[in-house]
């Protein structure tokens, strides 16, 4: 929490009490249904939800109204913590994996997020477009690309910095996965947007549609 609070002074305490319940309701959904690695949940801040919130590092303030879709948000990364930042922004978190979806759910409904709605299902299944598709090492992004062209807006509702289009986080070298994708892609090593140690080997991504 304190390197939350480190690159985000400006949370209100609603808030700081949202990220702060994630600990609690975490620990106990994951002891049920494994969402997170149990050799990793003590590190649910730094490993998932600082994590998360690159991607808001790197798109600054939105404007409300602004909708993100979370193509496999697993146990609801990178989507929570966004939709906690982002109060104003409409958020959909979709996954082919029912019990992950429902443990991301009940999260949700736990801290009192209205701003987020779910899909048990495949992307194929969803054909809403949305300003901004984010996601956290789900696939190559070779593969990533086509499947979600067609939930990219094809113009943006407010007035974002960025243009719709992806934005994903990723490790290792994408030199392999990046073959074959036409449009730009803008890699940026993670510890330019957030110095910590254990993102050296992170980068983050945004594809403009």
């Amino acid at each position: 929490m304190d390197r939350i609070k480190h690159y985000f002074p400006q949370l209100t305490e609603t808030q700081l009490e949202q990220y702060a319940a994630l600990a609690g309701l975490y620990a106990d959904w994951n002891s049920k249904i494994n969402v997170i690695s149990r050799k990793d949940i003590g590190n649910l801040y730094p490993n998932h939800v600082l994590h998360s919130l690159a991607i808001a590092r790197f798109l600054g303030e939105l404007a409300d109204g602004t909708s993100m879709l979370d193509m496999g948000t697993g146990g609801g990364f990178p989507g929570i913590p966004l939709a906690i930042f982002y109060p104003g922004c409409r958020f959909h978190l979709i996954d082919r994996i029912g019990k992950k979806i429902k443990v991301a759910s009940e999260i949700a409904s736990a801290i009192g997020l209205d701003n987020v709605t779910f899909q048990h299902g495949d992307i194929a299944e969803c054909r809403d477009r949305y300003d901004y598709v984010v996601s956290r090492a789900v696939m190559p992004l070779n593969g990533l690309v086509p499947l979600i062209r067609k939930n990219v807006a094809t113009a943006a509702k407010g007035k974002n910095l960025y243009r719709p289009g992806l934005v994903c986080l990723k490790g290792g070298d994408l030199a392999e996965e990046s073959k074959g994708i036409r449009q730009q892609i803008v890699e940026i090593p993670l510890p330019e947007i957030m110095p910590e140690p254990h993102f050296q080997e992170k980068a983050l991504v945004y594809v403009p549609f």
